[in-house]
């Protein structure tokens, strides 16, 4: 089939990968504008976009895919399908409906559960056992689509949002090289999502990354989970030039009591509300992650620590 792909992040690399490897026509690549990153904030292609270049694709990278030259650009492409992953842009219905079978989009949840930007954390974070992709055909709604087909995913006990953006990656790209020959065959079956039990997982902002030791240690430990290792769940720790930032990046809950932010050992088992979380791997402001143990033989904390 002759496609377009549009996606950013290093999650939709892999189905690019998966649709190149299949022998479809990638007419073009569209993913977010080059943004400053690393120390020296130099400009930098997106993962999708760096991508592309390797596999000699062209690639567009508009501001906005709403503007009229770039939806009439696209029209030109004489395309099959589009197929999007994590693209960054909430596209119209010119161009969803430029392609002659359709605008189809790889989402990394159980629909109508977790509609939105940060799908995988959000599940993580709210307890979810069972997660999934899915491929949905596009609609102006976000996330609104019917859905052609899924592929479950367990999440585990000690799941990151990295572990378990990698393995739902994977199952992505996956789905969607097995869908479109059926899309293309018009065998695929769009079945419309459920009216009841909608969520939606709202961007993760700043704010939200800051511990509370108040909570109850098993929320605690989702939270840490869910964020790392981006922005990731951080607490204040008292040393004696002043309180040091430092990232929870793994966690697992334990059954101890004491008072919340209070360090109970020497091995960083934190109080928590109720329960308590220990700390199995951190990282300090301005230095790399490290595993607990390694991080206490370079900065020991004594049990009776309060954390902020």
């Amino acid at each position: 089939m002759r496609l377009a792909f549009l996606g950013t992040p290093d999650f939709s690399v892999a189905a690019l990968s998966a649709l190149v490897d299949a022998g479809h026509e990638i007419a073009c690549v569209y993913s977010q504008p080059p943004a400053p990153r690393g120390r020296g904030q130099t400009l930098q292609p997106s993962p999708v976009h760096a991508f592309a270049e390797t596999r000699g694709i062209p690639v567009r990278t508009p501001a906005s895919m709403r503007d009229p030259a770039e939806i009439e650009a696209f029209r030109a492409l004489g395309l099959d399908a589009a197929v999007v992953v994590a693209f960054g842009q909430i596209l119209p219905g010119a161009v969803l409906e430029a392609p002659r079978l359709g605008s189809y989009n790889v989402h990394a949840s159980l629909l109508p559960r977790w509609r939105g930007a940060a799908p995988i954390q959000r599940a993580i974070m709210a307890g979810d056992k069972v997660t999934g992709v899915q491929v949905m055909r596009m609609t102006e709604g976000l996330d609104e689509g019917p859905v052609l087909a899924t592929a479950t995913v367990r999440i585990d006990a000690q799941d990151t949002a990295a572990t378990l953006h990698d393995r739902l990656a994977a199952a992505g790209a996956e789905l969607i090289a097995a869908t479109l020959p059926a899309i293309e065959a018009g065998t695929a079956v769009a079945v419309p999502q459920a009216e009841e039990g909608v969520t939606y997982a709202k961007k993760i902002r700043p704010k939200e990354a800051r511990i509370d030791w108040t909570k109850p240690a098993a929320e605690v430990d989702r939270k840490i989970r869910g964020l790392s290792p981006f922005p990731g769940a951080w607490f204040l720790l008292p040393t004696e030039k002043g309180p040091v930032r430092v990232k929870a990046l793994l966690s697992a809950y334990e059954d101890a009591d004491g008072g919340p932010g209070t360090v109970l050992d020497a091995r960083l088992l934190v109080a928590c509300g109720e329960g308590a979380v220990r700390l199995l791997r951190v990282q300090r402001e301005g230095r790399g992650p490290q595993d607990a143990e390694a991080f206490l033989n370079g900065a020991p904390v004594a049990a009776g620590t309060v954390l902020g």
